[in-house]
């Protein structure tokens, strides 16, 4: 039983993937022996317990930690080297087609630990068949990768939507989303084509980080804990006295006003209304405030 840790990034997962053949670690060992851990996640007293909800008869390792060979699982530190990173995604778009190079970086989006062990076991299933094997919804990595792609496409698409944005006195328009998947470098793209002459700042306030546009580039900034409480609760973007814009309240109300009066009383479905607008991103949106 082998454990790879890596950093949570995109290239460490693929570093991963390129570890596991480089030295011959994937052939060696049975399926299911080979686990992908996040640093964020990894705790190493789960091995007590069979790793968690995978069960220790799934992964070969008994009460004590060891596997049917009496062995200690391995823990394996994996370090971020962009070249090999390159390497595997490269060769992953060339035997593959379609939008699977979507669905694979949508996927990693989700920050779920049991997601980054299917984008493993999906991209070792792509490597070890001659044919094109990624649309085999038949084999459960590729069923879990697909299903969990168009779980971030969806939470993507409803942040395009309901994002709200507020003036600053200094001329800059900013938002505060906390979306379930980490979508940030999906939506940038929409939002610089939609608001190309604005200076703009979306902020994640669950991952405490940001995207600034400039006017020509998109930036990732971050702020300090107090900087993004005082940003979300008194809307301001630093803790500086940086304040809204006067007229912010007038087109806040008169935003109000608008939703007030194409809403029609009698054919109100709130059930229906939650299913398109789900409760937690209210406290974004200026009609619910």
């Amino acid at each position: 039983m082998i454990s790879y840790i890596f950093d949570g990034s995109f290239a460490g997962l693929l570093c991963c993937i390129f570890r596991a053949y480089a030295f011959k670690e994937r052939q060696r060992l049975k399926d299911g022996q080979l686990r992908i851990y996040c640093e964020k996640d990894f705790q190493p007293e789960l091995f007590a317990q069979g790793l968690g909800a995978w069960g220790s008869d799934e992964q070969g390792l008994n009460e004590q930690g060891l596997d049917d060979q009496g062995r200690l699982a391995e823990e394996i530190t994996i370090i971020s080297n962009d070249a090999n990173a390159k390497r595997v995604w490269t060769a992953l778009c060339q035997k593959t087609s379609g939008n699977f190079s979507r669905q694979f970086y949508f996927s990693y989006l989700s920050e779920q630990a049991a997601t980054f062990q299917h984008l493993f076991e999906l991209a070792c299933y792509v490597f070890d068949h001659q044919d094109a094997v990624h649309a085999n919804y038949g084999h459960p990595a590729v069923l879990a990768v697909t299903q969990m792609a168009k779980s971030v496409s969806r939470e993507k698409h409803r942040m395009e939507a309901f994002v709200r944005f507020k003036k600053t006195s200094e001329g800059i328009y900013f938002a505060v989303i906390s979306p379930d998947f980490n979508v940030l470098p999906l939506i940038a793209p929409h939002f610089k084509r939609r608001y190309a002459d604005q200076h703009w700042l979306i902020y994640d306030e669950k991952r405490q980080y940001g995207l600034f546009y400039d006017l020509k580039q998109v930036h990732e900034v971050q702020l300090s804990s107090e900087a993004n409480k005082s940003m979300i609760e008194q809307a301001r973007l630093t803790a500086s006295s940086i304040t809204l814009d006067a007229q912010e309240a007038l087109y806040d109300q008169l935003w109000k006003d608008y939703f007030k009066s194409t809403n029609i009383v009698e054919r109100k479905n709130l059930k229906l209304h939650i299913q398109q607008v789900p409760r937690r991103y209210w406290k974004y949106l200026s009609e619910k405030n």
